[in-house]
Formats: structure tokens, sequence, C-alpha cells
């Protein structure tokens, strides 16, 4: 494990088990010096399981969204640890139409090799012509080794590796486990804050890893860097910004953006129903209000002060902090909860439909002037949206989509999660 270099890990597919490959990994080098996690592709919720497991900051790497040099700034982080990097979805996937953003761009541009995580159920040689498949499909992207998953005995692991060619080494198997299965809801997994055992499973997952992978065979290469680009800087000389449970969606990047554009960030917790800051800026970002919006609705002090600084301040929303700015927020049960009231939106979990992808984000006035990408990603239907639109918005291809978000008066908010500043080339 040499500091300055790294690895990423991928597979054929979502499914496949790279999250718990990637934490047993990120644990078990930690034994042995310091090394740093990161996710490819937009993702609130695995970064924090990457930081609880080795103890460093967990950046995301969007290669639809953010410019290459943005890409090694963020991974040359503050030190010289080893870089694994976690993919999302299969490695060549990603944006329509030619799958812009996907794990493999990640590789190509940070120069590291990638090792490839297959779901050994219900397969045995298919397994290899799989990876040479893989390890043929894209130039520039070097697939070094091979982490078979979920293997079901020894002689299946035995004819697992067998055809695996000498050049694709298989650098372990890791057993079925399904005690180590860990838990999800909608978004994805449930939140790292979460599971007051989250120390005691992550070590047990490094000591599979441990027994099952050689980690002296992992490969590695240095990592590209160049230095820190600028990103998205609000003109504010003090930002509040929730964060708990239900408010956890923010991309570190961007509260380090604002840190360093020059503005100082509190945060403080509405489910704690703490009061608003004193600021120039409340920041509402995403996560499960849905699960807590009876509590929401219920805590005063913090209803009360959000609705005083709408009268002096600007406040800006993202997906839950968007729907807790609205009227009425109807829960997954069809119970109905007053929220804010800042913003004319109902929404409702109640008919629940999923809103995926990328988008292009424009807007005319604070807090965010200019071109923007970001992505959606919720299950919320809204009912009622009436006003003045945040964004003019377009989807990966270019298609125009429906103005998205509202305006009022100072308040702003909308589904879309901002990535970056679009006014940097992204190649």
């Amino acid at each position: 494990m040499i500091p300055g270099h790294g690895l990423l890990i991928a597979a054929p597919s979502s499914g496949s088990g790279k999250t718990t490959v990637t934490l047993g990994l990120l644990r078990a080098l930690s034994r042995r010096g310091v090394v740093r996690g990161a996710k490819s592709g937009p993702d609130y919720i695995d970064p924090r399981f990457h930081e609880a497991a080795c103890g460093q900051p967990c950046p995301n790497l969007d290669a639809w969204a953010m410019s290459a040099p943005r890409i090694r700034g963020l991974a040359q982080g503050a030190g010289d640890g080893f870089l694994v990097v976690e993919g999302a979805m299969g490695l060549f996937d990603g944006a329509l139409p030619d799958g812009k953003g996907s794990a493999a761009d990640v590789a190509e541009i940070l120069g590291i090799p990638v090792v490839l995580v297959i779901d050994g159920s219900g397969m045995g040689q298919s397994a290899a012509a799989i990876a040479e498949g893989f390890t043929r499909h894209r130039k520039g992207v070097h697939v070094a080794g091979v982490i078979l998953n979920k293997v079901a005995s020894p002689r299946h692991e035995a004819m697992l590796r067998r055809h695996f060619p000498d050049h694709l080494p298989v650098l372990g198997a890791l057993p079925r486990r399904a005690d180590l299965a860990h838990p999800s809801r909608h978004l994805g997994l449930v939140q790292a804050s979460e599971r007051p055992d989250l120390d005691t499973w992550l070590d047990q997952v490094a000591d599979l890893v441990e027994a099952h992978v050689d980690l002296d065979a992992l490969p590695s290469s240095v990592v590209a860097r160049t230095q820190r680009q600028s990103g998205v800087t609000l003109p504010y000389a003090r930002i509040s910004v929730a964060q708990d449970e239900a408010f956890a969606f923010a991309y570190p990047h961007l509260l380090d953006d604002w840190k360093a554009g020059g503005s100082p960030i509190s945060t403080f917790s509405p489910l704690k129903n703490e009061p608003v800051p004193p600021c120039d800026l409340v920041f509402l970002p995403g996560g499960y209000p849905e699960l807590h919006a009876a509590r929401i609705a219920g805590n005063s002090i913090f209803m009360d002060s959000l609705r005083s600084a709408a009268e002096t301040i600007d406040i800006y929303g993202e997906c839950g902090g968007y729907m807790v700015l609205g009227e009425t927020l109807i829960d997954a049960d069809g119970t109905p909860h007053e929220m804010a009231g800042l913003l004319d939106l109902q929404t409702s979990f109640a008919e629940r439909k999923l809103h995926l992808g990328y988008r292009n984000l424009s807007a005319k006035a604070h807090p965010f002037e200019g071109t923007f990408k970001g992505h959606e990603f919720h299950y919320a239907t809204t009912l009622k949206a009436e006003g003045e639109p945040l964004f003019k918005a377009t989807d990966a291809e270019g298609t125009a989509l429906p103005p998205m978000g509202l305006r009022k008066g100072q308040v702003c908010g909308s589904f879309a999660h901002i990535i970056d500043h679009l006014d940097t080339p992204v190649n």
C-alpha cells in the first residue's frame, strides 16, 4: 500500500457487493496505514460509510458534473494516503446518450487501475468470460484484477477461478455472508449515523476481507493530481446548514467551496428543535424529512425561527429541504403534516414515483446565479407547486424539462441537488 497510489473498485452491475467489498478493504487497509475513500457519481450515503471505515474524508468524484482537474483536485484531498474509489452502477454505466460520468471515466481521469467485483451467485465458468470482456471493452481503462463475491463453497470457488487467465488475477473470493447484509431503504443504505453497531460491523467485514483477499497483491498506480479547482461560491458572510438524520444530504465539496470563498458555516439540527443560528443564508439540504415529518412539524422553535428568518435573509432548500419549505408534506401512510408554509408547495409520499437523473440547471437570482450541474433522486409526488420557478432545466441529453423548483420572496428551493458549477469546462 503506497501513499499517493490508488485503485477503483467496480462491478459489471449494481448489486454485486461493491460497497461491502470497498468498506472491508478500507477498514482492513486502515489497519496497515493511511487510506482514503472516494465515491464515483452522485451519492450522499456511501461516502459517510467510507469515512467511518477509514477515518478520512470521502469526496464525490462525478465525471458528468465535474471537470477532470476538479476530480483530480478532490481526489488529492488533504493527504497522501492510499486512495480506494468505489464506482457506481456498472463500470461503464453513465448518463445517456454515451455513458458519460461512469466509474470508468473516473478511473481514466485519475490514471488508476480497476478491480472488478463479480457476484458469483448462480455462475461458474462464465465469470471469467465476463471479466475478459470488461478488460477489452475500452482502451485507457485497465481492469487489473478480480474479487469474486458471494461464493457458495470451496468447490464453487475452484470452478470460478479455473478459467481466469494469468493476466487477470483473482485477488480473492468472499463467501456468502447473509448476516453481513446492510439494511436499506428507498434512497439507498440506511445512513451510517443510524447504525449503533457500525464499528463492529465494519470490523467483521474487514476481517472477512483480510481472510479471503490478498491485500498485498492489490494493483495500484499513482493518482493523477492537480491544484484545487474553485467551485460554487456564494455571496454570503455567514451560512447556516441544517444537519441531522432528516437533513443529511449536503455535499462536503460544496460546503468546502463556500468556506473557501469566505463564507463561514454553522450547523443546527431541526430534529432537535434547534433554532436557525444568526446567518445570512439558511440551507436546508435533502435527507429523509418524510420519516420525521410529525416531529419536524411539531418542533415550534425550529419552525418559528425559520419563518422569522425568511423575513430578512435568504433561505434555500434542496429536495427534502424543499419539501419542508412547503405547506404540507404527506407521509407514506397518507397523513398530512404542516410544514413551514414559505412556498406554495404540497408534496406526498402516499403515492411514490421515482424521479432520477442528471440535470443541467440555470438561475438568474440569488442564491445561485449562473449555470450548474446537478441531479434529481426522489420518490415524492408534487401535488401543488405554484409561483415563480427557480431553475430552467434540461436532462443529461439536453432535452428541455419543465422549470424546477419555486421562488417566493427570499425563499427558494427545488428537488435538484447541485453538484458543481458549469462555467468551468467539464473536460
